[in-house]
This record gives C-alpha cells, structure tokens and sequence, in this order.
C-alpha cells in the first residue's frame, strides 16, 4: 500500500506539472503574455536539446509567448489518460503513433496550416482520416528496421539479411568466429520496450506483408492465434542459441550504446536515435539500417513506420492561434531539418532531406514498402504490455510458445471487449 501511495503521489504531481495555459500582462508593454504547455515523448539528452534549442528560437522571436515543456518520459501514457479522463490536456502534445486511434477526440483539425500541404506521402495518410482531418504535426518520421553495425558485418563477411533464415545464420557465425565475444542481439528486461520490438516488428512480415496474409482476420477477430507462436518459438530460439545475451531479464539499455560502441554488438530493433549515445562513446562507430527481413518464401523485405515524435493541438486550447504559431515555426526548413538529422529519421515533409549519416540508406531503400507498427493497427490499446509480460514469462520459462499465443488471445478479447471494438 505504501509503495502504491508513493505512486500515486508521483503521477499528481507530474500531472500538476502539465499544467493547462495561462494569461498575464507584461507590466512594461501592457500586452498580454501567454503560456503554453506542452508535453512530449522525447527522451534522449540530443533530442531533447535540440527540441529546446526550437523552442528557445521561437521564444526569442515571440516574447509574449512563454513555452513551458515537459519531458514526464515513462509516466507520460499514465498521465495523459488521467488529463484525457479530466479533459485538460497540454497546449500541444505527443501523440507517440496514436494521433487518430487514441487522442484523435481531443485534437484539433489542422488541415487549413499551410504546412499541411507539404506532408511527405508515407506520414500523410498516418495522421490522416478519411475526411481530411489532420491530427498532429509531425517532428519526424519513422522508417525502421534493423539498426546494424558496419564494422561487425564486414569484419564476418556479412550482408544485411533479407530473410529472418538469414539473420539466423548471421547470428550463428557471428557467435562462432568471434567465441561469443560479439552478441548478434542485445534485449534488455529492465526496459521491456526492445523485447517488444521484436514481436511488433516481425509480426508483419508474419502476418501482414505477405501477399497471403491475415489482415482482414486479425481486424475482424477471427485471426487463429495458433499462428503466432512462431514468434514466440523463435524468440526462445535466440535465446537458447546464445543470439541474445543471457542476463536480457536483468539487462538494462543503456548498456547497449557501449556495446555498440565498442563492436560487440551487431543487430538491434529500434529506430536510430540512440546513435548519437553511441558515437559519445566512439566517435569512430558506423551503424546503419536494413529493411525488417521477410519470414515467407515469396515476400520481400519491409519497414514499419509511422509516427514517431508529433505535436498535437488540444481541441479546447485556450490559445489555439499561438499554438498554431508555434507548430508554424517547427515546419520552417531549418527547424525540420534539425528534427529529423538529431533522430537520424527521414524529414515528414516533401523535398526536405533528413537523418544525418542514414540518410543514404533511406535513399538506398527508397522503394522498400513501409507499413504501420502493427500493434497500431491490429491490436487493441492496452496488448503492447501484454506482448512485454509474455516475452519476459517465455525467456523466465514460465510459459511456452504455445501459451505465450494463447495469452494474446485471450488478452485481445478481453481489452475489445472492454473497449467495445
């Protein structure tokens, strides 16, 4: 009980932190002076800086506009479902890849902003609805596979794998010529997130890429869950094998930048912001990206993608044209430019180039197809942390395979149920 006052007491007083806007009056002009609030998903110093670096520039140009950020990291969902709950939301805030399914009630149309013209066409429809309607703006855009390092590949005569076979036998020679000294993947318990990325990311070419695929089953829930216990199946493979390493349950990710750096790392399942980490470390590192490997004979490789970083405007602001001003001043070429090159992702808005060093594998992978994150889309809100739980029991060996996909159904329907879809 004390540890869960103790909680408590933690989410009111961030939620007292994201506090609504408000008016005063500049005694010296007489004008009056508003604040904006506005809370985000950004997390890394680099990203972070930079961030602030825009705001502080806009600041300086709008002085009776005072801009108050906040960075709530792993209580943010908490938080943000409690202010829903209340109706008094930030100015403007992250929507973190749920703009239209989750906020998309508490969010102004921003569809007449000039910038919305120029939205690239993969984040366009994202944020999107059929009518017209667009949620948020976007600070970057994510185009994600497999974040791979250079130096390891070529030191054992590796290509980046198009096939998950492939990246199996990459592991395993990995493994063998460096006597284990080189892990092919790195996940961490203490922070779940990366062990969801696998199930998430290799979900799609599972069930969604493939020309005969599940999409419409797992929509109308009626998807035989049976057939996702290859994930399962093969993530306990890599585990046993020696492709991850073994202390994942108690491994923290902040470990990983090290382990890149110093080139006993060679895969990891996440976008490329945690780059500026490594070269911190060493600024000799190379990392790049491949496109997420096929699992079916026939399909081609693919990357997920979608929303990453966005600011959306509360429908109720109390100072929506300010808030438009600001979302006006992060479209300014410069200010996207910066977004997309702190993150290393491609720039959501047409003819502007993105993402620093990885940039030419955006370029070299241009033609690649990019779909949704597919917990997204095919799950209902709440089974990401299903999908962490279940990952986490597997490698504990409290569950097996099996029982890993019957958890997800069962899960599945109770949250639709729950949520009436």
């Amino acid at each position: 009980m004390k540890k869960i006052g103790i909680l408590l007491l933690t989410i009111f007083f961030m939620i007292s932190l994201f506090g609504c806007s408000s008016e005063t009056t500049d005694e010296a002009s007489g004008e009056e002076s508003v604040k904006l609030t506005v809370a985000t998903t950004i997390s890394d110093s680099s990203t972070k800086g930079a961030f602030l670096e825009i705001i502080e520039a806009f600041e300086k140009e709008n002085p009776n506009i005072q801009v108050e950020v906040q960075f709530p990291g792993s209580n943010y969902e908490n938080i943000m479902k409690m202010k829903m709950a209340s109706n008094e939301l930030p100015d403007l805030f992250d929507t973190h890849g749920w703009a239209i399914k989750r906020y998309g009630d508490y969010l102004a149309d921003l569809s007449s902003e000039e910038w919305a013209n120029n939205l690239s066409d993969s984040i366009k429809p994202v944020i999107t609805d059929e009518n017209g309607k667009v949620y948020a703006f976007p600070l970057n855009e994510a185009k994600e596979g497999v974040l791979y390092n250079i130096e390891v590949l070529e030191k054992y005569g590796i290509e980046p794998p198009n096939t998950f076979d492939e990246l199996m036998a990459a592991s395993e020679k990995i493994i063998k010529e460096s006597n284990g000294e080189v892990l092919p993947f790195y996940f961490a318990g203490l922070d779940p997130w990366t062990i969801g990325q696998f199930f998430d990311y290799f979900a799609t070419p599972l069930l969604i890429s493939p020309e005969a695929n599940y999409a419409k089953e797992l929509l109308n829930n009626t998807f035989d869950w049976s057939k996702w216990t290859y994930l399962p199946e093969k993530f306990k493979e890599m585990y046993e094998k020696g492709y991850m390493n073994k202390d994942m349950l108690t491994a923290k990710y902040a470990d990983e930048a090290r382990l890149f750096a110093e080139n006993k790392l060679a895969f990891a399942l996440h976008g490329p912001a945690s780059y500026a980490d490594v070269k911190k470390i060493n600024p000799d590192a190379k990392l790049g990206v491949f496109p997420i490997p096929a699992i079916h004979e026939g399909d081609e490789p693919t990357f997920v993608g979608g929303e990453r970083y966005t600011l959306g405007l509360w429908k109720d602001s109390k100072h929506p044209e300010e808030g438009k001003k600001l979302l006006q001043f992060f479209a300014k070429e410069e200010n996207v430019k910066k977004m997309a090159d702190v993150t290393f992702s491609p720039a959501p808005f047409q003819n502007i180039e993105g993402g620093a060093e990885f940039s030419q594998y955006y370029e070299q992978y241009k033609d690649i197809r990019v779909f949704p994150y597919f917990d997204r889309v095919y799950l209902p809100n709440g089974m990401w942390d299903v999908m962490l739980t279940n990952g986490q029991e597997l490698i504990a060996g409290s569950i097996t395979p099996e029982q890993y996909s019957e958890n997800m159904e069962k899960e599945v329907n109770r949250l639709r149920s729950q949520q009436g879809n």
